[in-house]
């Protein structure tokens, strides 16, 4: 995978197609995001590189309930790429 801002793009995406908002704040975030899941808001830390936030939502998306039917095809695709990769991490 690359580390480019589409890839990011694609990757907020799927959180955004599941209903989650995903902001960039100042804070002081111990591993660069912090998960409010009763209102459904992912933040990261916006002093991350896109290396930094592309790693930090490959690492939380496999934690959050995705629909996996309301997202499109093509984040479909990344979403079974990231959760594969995460799997094979543990």
């Amino acid at each position: 995978m690359k580390y480019t801002q589409t890839t990011l793009d694609k990757l907020g995406n799927i959180l955004e197609e599941s209903g989650y908002i995903v902001r960039y704040e100042r804070g002081t975030f111990q591993s660069g995001w912090c998960l409010l899941e009763a209102k459904k808001i992912v933040v990261l830390n916006k002093f991350l590189s896109v290396e930094g936030r592309i790693n930090t939502l490959m690492e939380i998306i496999p934690q959050l309930a995705v629909d996996f039917d309301k997202l499109t095809l093509e984040s479909q695709k990344l979403y079974e790429e990231v959760v594969k990769k995460s799997a094979a991490e543990a």
